[in-house]
């Protein structure tokens, strides 16, 4: 049990022990709405009935309510007097001594235009809209708001006709027509579906319309529907939404199951994007994409998201989770079959590199702080907490592993079963589990182990080569350290994808004592014990052991010397662990000169083993010029911080672009000229080839700066003035970004002025300018929150300034004297009255101060602590904060 301060009511936890089916079920549910300029008035006809499994004949209905005005309401068409029911203290209806199946009549008046936390129906834009996810339903009406209680939705919205031109919601149209100055349409979904997954969209909307003809040949209609004026922007959406329909087709097996699919983008959303079935509703910023406006990373996340809400369409909506507990059953396995489709578009390895990248960015130091938790959550006070990067990344990542386990042609027919076993119904993890199972024979029953345990696992390994013999012994060790409320951790089964590779460079055939024959290429191992040894025979030289191919298992590899990972960054011949074992090599080398810093000792020259192999990456670039940019780009300072024990964000940062320079000056010349070489004056392309350019480019001007600041800066203006293509003009005001110089303050002048009107556009002016590491920036960032530009009531520019600052500049956001700590808590406190969602996400980045030294723990506890004791804070980010401060003194 939490307490709220102020004598606020105690808190009780969600419990997923405490989980019992709903007392009823709700078996249709007809809505009508009447949307008006200053309140909208909801009704509806619920089909209600006990639930035979619950056991609970004399339960009363309690239906879910929150922030609704009740008008009306009656049972079985006879109005219930009000002595006949009650509405609690959280905005729930009660209604004893009910029938075991009747009607319920229910008509509310709620107030989308005063939504600011944008959950349930509120407006954006002059448009009506919805985010039902994960309990925003129960501020539209009274419902049984959870995902187990699946009904058949009929919809009727009525609207002015001029103002509201096009009236959208799940499922298929129906009959549409004229009243007066208003207009009305209803929708039928005929799939049984949870109340999160509703939605409504009204307003002055266009779209961009295509059609998709199915394996089976049954043609529907697509529809994306944008503001007037952004339907230009919208062809890439299109493009990737058929793509991914035909991907899941031919990779699956799986088509699309209505009459029509929309795509409604927002200016205002709390997340991504929503999978409501058949009317996903995404931020404009994963729609909306021109080569003037949009950046090769844009591009490639719309393709990714728009994946990934389509897949949803049988991964979550068909499927569905039970209760909020197997939120990774929907999401973890959906990121990553839009992780399988987007290296299917593209590169794969660069592909997995970026998979990679986001997960030790973001999951890997969630997993060590205060705010660790299991991939399948055993509690939670607000559920919109635990859309997180361990749910989602993570959860991916364990999916992953069982298509290792099983292979390809295994893990299909375990989604045949999964998929046959649960269509139209509400699932849970164990369920997905045995359905793998029970398709491939293969035993997963200690893979539990991976969704109850919270942190990441540590593996060690020793090798032993003897000549003699010719027999190399692989001994594995591993480890988890402990998390908050979990102590004490079991062994899990970390698939290990591996080869061995000669002293030549050449991959060695294995054979582990025991086998017949050798094989050939990458083989896979299970580590399952806390010790292992893994004996191979007919070994011919001493190899160098090449692991976690593919990073196959989320798992931090320690203890492998610098010099075979040095090796291993130029011969392995799986190209990511090649790129991991240069990014570990370049980590150790980095750590040995922060040491060397903070001891107040002269650096030497830098490694001239990590200077040869990059020259090497540049001087072959042109065999993958994608691949290229990614060796070539040396740890973050995000990376080298979550690998030191005290966190030393001025010696991570000076130490860091120390090596930038000194690589600069080291490969001066070949950096110029690959530079030039790669000049492209043709139009702009989003091919894999073009990205891989430009990116390589790109890079190259990052270093020409850091080595020459004067020259850099006018290199970059120079860039910038040609307005090429949006990636060329930020790459290049991204470097001038971290260079006082005139170039900057024109460039950064010029580029507001010309894209002012461009909402998506302007967020990037303000991440830039959040992300600077020049002096002054807190100053500078502090005053663009007065820009007649910046918005807390959007999301979207909220986490370009303050979310950009605070996880992604490290070096100012813990600036020594705590002004960082102080803006980003001022920030919190002014949110959370009105966006508690948003509010709430914002405090992770004060919750790692257990990373620090003592100064800077003391400064971020204190603005947690100024935060938990704000009176009226809300629940989402009393959370967080609670939880960031568990164990403070």
């Amino acid at each position: 049990m939490l307490d709220l301060p102020h004598d606020s009511a105690p808190l009780k936890p969600m419990l997923l022990s405490e989980y019992r089916p709903p007392d009823f079920l709700i078996d249709r549910v007809d809505l009508y709405f009447h949307l008006g300029e200053d309140a909208t008035e909801v009704a509806s006809v619920l089909s209600v009935r006990r639930n035979p499994v619950a056991g609970t004949p004399n339960a009363p209905l309690r239906l879910d309510g929150e922030e609704l005005e009740l008008l009306a309401i009656s049972l079985d068409k006879a109005e219930l007097a009000p002595e006949r029911y009650r509405i609690e203290a959280d905005g729930g209806l009660v209604i004893p001594d009910v029938p075991d199946a009747f009607l319920l009549d229910i008509l509310v008046r709620i107030k989308p235009q005063l939504n600011t936390a944008l959950s349930g129906l509120y407006t954006s834009g002059g448009n009506f809209c919805t985010q039902c996810e994960a309990e925003g339903f129960r501020r539209i009406t009274y419902f049984i708001d959870r995902p187990d209680v699946s009904a058949r939705f009929w919809v009727r919205i009525v609207a002015d006709k001029k103002r509201y031109p096009i009236l959208l919601s799940n499922g298929n149209p129906g009959e549409a027509g004229s009243e007066g100055e208003k207009h009305y349409i209803t929708w039928d979904d005929p799939h049984p579906k949870p109340s999160y997954l509703f939605a409504l969209v009204a307003g002055d909307l266009v779209a961009l319309k295509d059609s998709f003809t199915t394996s089976s040949g049954r043609e529907f209609a697509l529809g994306i529907w944008v503001r007037r004026g952004d339907e230009d922007k919208c062809a890439h959406a299109m493009a990737s939404l058929k793509a991914s329909m035909r991907w899941d087709e031919e990779t699956y097996g799986l088509e699309y199951d209505l009459d029509v699919f929309n795509i409604v983008a927002v200016s205002d959303f709390n997340m991504g994007a929503m999978e409501n079935k058949g009317l996903n509703i995404f931020n404009t910023r994963y729609v909306l994409a021109q080569p003037e406006t949009a950046t090769d990373t844009d591009y490639e996340n719309i393709e990714s998201v728009i994946a990934h809400e389509y897949f949803h369409n049988w991964t979550g909506d068909r499927v569905t989770c039970r209760d909020w507990f197997q939120l990774s059953l929907k999401e973890g396995l959906t990121v990553f079959r839009d992780q399988q489709f987007s290296a299917a578009m593209g590169s794969a390895a660069v592909s997995r590199i970026a998979d990679i990248r986001a997960l030790r960015a973001s999951q890997f130091p969630e997993d060590a702080g205060p705010l660790a938790h299991p991939v399948q959550p055993q509690s939670y006070l607000r559920i919109d907490n635990f859309y997180t990067a361990t749910v989602y990344n993570k959860g991916a990542e364990l999916i992953r592993m069982m298509h290792t386990l099983l292979g390809r042609d295994g893990f299909r027919r375990g989604m045949a079963l999964y998929i046959e076993r649960h269509d139209n119904s509400a699932a849970t993890i164990p369920d997905f589990v045995a359905a793998m199972q029970d398709a491939s024979g293969i035993d997963l029953s200690e893979f539990a182990r991976w969704y109850h345990q919270a942190g990441t696992p540590e593996i060690t390994v020793e090798d032993r080569y003897d000549p003699a013999s010719k027999i190399f012994e692989l001994t594995v060790s591993q480890k988890t350290p402990p998390t908050p409320g979990q102590t004490g951790k079991q062994p899990v089964p970390i698939p290990i994808a591996m080869g061995l590779i000669g002293p030549n460079g050449d991959e060695m055939p294995t054979r582990l004592d025991g086998e017949t024959a050798a094989r050939d290429g990458t083989r896979l191992l299970v580590c399952d014990q806390p010790h292992q040894t893994f004996r191979f025979v007919d070994v011919a030289a001493p190899p160098s052991p090449s692991l976690l191919r593919g990073f196959s298992a989320p798992v931090k590899l320690l203890g492998v010397p610098l010099d075979r990972l040095k090796f291993l960054a130029i011969h392995d011949t799986d190209p990511v662990a090649r790129w991991d074992a240069g990014q570990r090599a370049a980590i150790a080398v980095l750590l040995e000169r922060v040491a060397l810093w903070r001891a107040g000792k002269t650096l030497p020259p830098l490694d001239a083993d990590l200077v040869a192999t990059l020259r090497h990456t540049l001087a072959d670039a042109a065999r993958d010029h994608a691949f290229a940019a990614e060796a070539l780009m040396l740890p973050s300072e995000a990376t080298l911080a979550d690998e030191m024990a005290v966190v030393d964000v001025e010696a991570i940062h000076a130490v860091r672009e120390e090596a930038r320079s000194a690589l600069a000056g080291s490969l001066a010349t070949l950096l110029g000229e690959t530079y030039r070489n790669l000049t492209d004056p043709s139009p702009y392309k989003t091919d894999g080839q073009a990205i891989g350019r430009r990116a390589l480019r790109n890079l190259c001007l990052g270093y020409l700066a850091a080595g020459n600041p004067e020259g850099g800066a006018r290199l970059a203006k120079a860039q910038f003035d040609a307005q090429q293509n949006m990636t060329d003009v930020l790459a290049a005001l991204s470097v001038l970004a971290d260079i006082d110089s005139t170039e900057r303050r024109a460039a950064l002048t010029d580029f507001y002025q010309r894209w002012r009107n461009d909402p998506l556009v302007v967020d990037k002016w303000f991440a830039l300018q959040a992300r600077s590491s020049l002096p002054g920036t807190i100053a500078a960032v502090r005053g663009l929150t007065r820009h007649s530009a910046f918005s807390r009531t959007n999301p979207n520019r909220l986490r370009a300034l303050v979310g950009t600052f605070s996880q992604a500049n490290q070096l100012h956001f813990h600036d020594a004297a705590g002004a960082g700590y102080q803006f980003l808590a001022d920030e919190v406190l002014i949110l959370d009255p009105d966006n508690p969602q948003v509010a709430a996400r914002m405090v992770q980045a004060l919750g790692q101060w257990r990373r620090f030294d003592p100064a800077r723990q003391a400064l971020m506890k204190a603005q947690l602590q100024r935060l938990h004791d704000r009176p009226g804070l809300s629940t989402n980010t009393f959370e967080m904060v609670s939880k960031s401060l568990a164990g403070a003194s």
